[in-house]
């Protein structure tokens, strides 16, 4: 017979540093803050995104207002797969992106990872 095992009281509140991570057990959920240092790589290696206390967030510029909301439909399906919904703000030829994970009340790595996945979607337009 399997047993179900928690975590103690005590270290459902504990934060456990991993190299550049920062992992904290809350009940049997796990969350992927980013470093300082992490923050600082991601918006290095992903121009065109700006660091903004605990969000992301990047303006993209189109030629016309349909290329701007095929790419926000293009966006909204990467978002849904990835469980992970960003805001949106439309302007005739400009979408812009905020990320941040509300749940945490911080920045993941979910937030990072859509925002790479929002930059592979606008170089292949």
């Amino acid at each position: 017979m399997a047993m179900e095992q928690r975590l103690p009281a005590a270290a459902s509140a504990a934060t456990f540093p991993t190299g550049g991570w920062q992992i904290s057990a809350v009940g049997l959920r796990l969350r992927m803050r980013l470093s300082d240092d992490d923050r600082i790589i991601f918006v290095r290696e992903h121009p065109g995104w700006a660091l903004n206390g605990e969000e992301i967030s990047r303006t993209f510029v189109f030629d016309g207002f349909p290329a701007a909301i095929a790419f926000v439909t293009e966006c909204a399906f990467s978002a849904e797969a990835a469980d992970h919904h960003p805001d949106i703000d439309v302007r005739w030829n400009k979408v812009t992106t905020v990320l941040s994970t509300h749940s945490e009340a911080a920045l993941t790595t979910k937030d990072t990872t859509l925002a790479a996945a929002f930059d592979a979607i606008f170089e292949d337009d």
